[in-house]
């Protein structure tokens, strides 16, 4: 059987996003979005328990309590997020791999309005999308671009720490949960007792959270967070909804303050086969898009952002457009993740006729 070391060189030299090991199961890598094979043997029960032991180390016995445990560990001189659980008696294992490098901005091809989130004083920034799509990546890019722009104070949350980041002109506290502190909630709370400037929170699980994130962002700090959302005005709803009723209102209000922008991603297939790309929606919140959310119009938000180019906004189903017209992703890519197919696929129709 291969070494944890050497499972992880194999899988980097194959391009793969993730690993999964599983006892008495061949391993398997995500590459592209698609799981494949990297070994044709299956792993022992004992095996796979040696690799659980030797990621999680003390958090082996918790997970044997209580199902299943995550942390962060450095493979073969590489970054990744650890997940060990149980499942019908045995061990499993979910590696994320992480770029030990933080990507340049400019290289991620990400929207324009992108670009000018380091240079926000204050409010909230929310990152959203499904598990995988590259959040993680794009707040680092961001963060990162701060630490080399600006004189500040960098406090981040995560769970677990994915990228290290190199303080330049910034002083940056990187605190894990579970291990730094109890939990986002107390972290977040805690954070503001630390001169912060900027706090990156990686997740907003719960009101507990969601409320400081808020009271932050008013009080003067520059806020980024993530959700896990698939639009701007889903997103809007997803932080009001945490909220008992009675306090709704008050959320809209604070929301309608404070949000600077919202960024929905989703990872998509390159036309060529080999490697994928960000599809990208924005919402800059304009005074517009603040009066939609402060009066609970959001499904009003997707034409606003619509009409909001000049200002940065773009929905995803014009990403999606957009993409596709740079020939980059396929017709069928783009309407598989597109929200209102029937509007991309005449949007492709005239787009394509302008530019024969």
């Amino acid at each position: 059987m291969l070494s944890l070391e050497q499972l992880m060189q194999s899988a980097i030299e194959a391009r793969a996003s993730d690993i999964h090991i599983a006892s008495g199961k061949p391993i398997l890598i995500r590459v592209d979005g698609l799981l494949v094979p990297l070994t044709e043997t299956a792993i022992s029960p004992e095996d796979c328990e040696q690799f659980a032991i030797s990621l999680v180390g003390d958090r082996y016995e918790a997970m044997r309590e209580c199902g299943e445990a995550d942390g962060g560990a450095t493979c073969a001189g590489t970054r990744c997020r650890v997940h060990v659980y149980r499942q019908q008696g045995q061990v499993s294992i979910a590696l994320r791999i992480l770029n030990m490098e933080i990507p340049d901005l400019e290289s991620l091809r990400l929207p324009a309005a992108v670009h000018k989130f380091p240079d926000y004083k204050r409010g909230i920034v929310l990152v959203t999308g499904q598990t995988g799509a590259g959040k993680s990546t794009t707040l680092a890019a961001v963060l990162d671009r701060i630490n080399h722009s600006y004189n500040k104070h960098i406090v981040t949350l995560e769970d677990p720490i994915e990228y290290i980041y190199r303080p330049d002109k910034c002083l940056v506290s990187q605190r894990e949960v579970g291990t730094d502190t109890s939990s986002f909630a107390e972290g977040l709370r805690a954070s503001l007792r630390e001169d912060p400037d900027v706090i990156l929170v990686g997740e907003m699980r719960d009101p507990e959270t969601t409320e400081i994130a808020l009271t932050a962002a008013e009080t003067g700090h520059l806020v980024f967070a993530t959700l896990h959302t698939n639009s701007a005005a889903e997103t809007v709803d997803r932080i009001v909804d945490i909220f008992p009723e009675a306090r709704q209102n008050q959320v809209r209000i604070q929301v309608a303050s404070t949000l600077q922008a919202v960024v929905c991603q989703q990872l998509l297939p390159l036309a060529t086969g080999k490697g994928r790309i960000a599809a990208v929606e924005v919402m800059v919140a304009t005074p517009a898009i603040r009066n939609l959310i402060r009066t609970a119009k959001t499904p009003q938000i997707a034409n606003s952002q619509a009409t909001s180019a000049a200002d940065g906004s773009i929905t995803m189903d014009n990403a999606l457009v957009g993409l596709y017209l740079r020939r980059l992703i396929t017709r069928e890519v783009a309407l598989q993740a597109a929200q209102d197919t029937e509007y991309v696929k005449k949007a492709m129709m005239a787009g394509g006729r302008m530019m024969t």
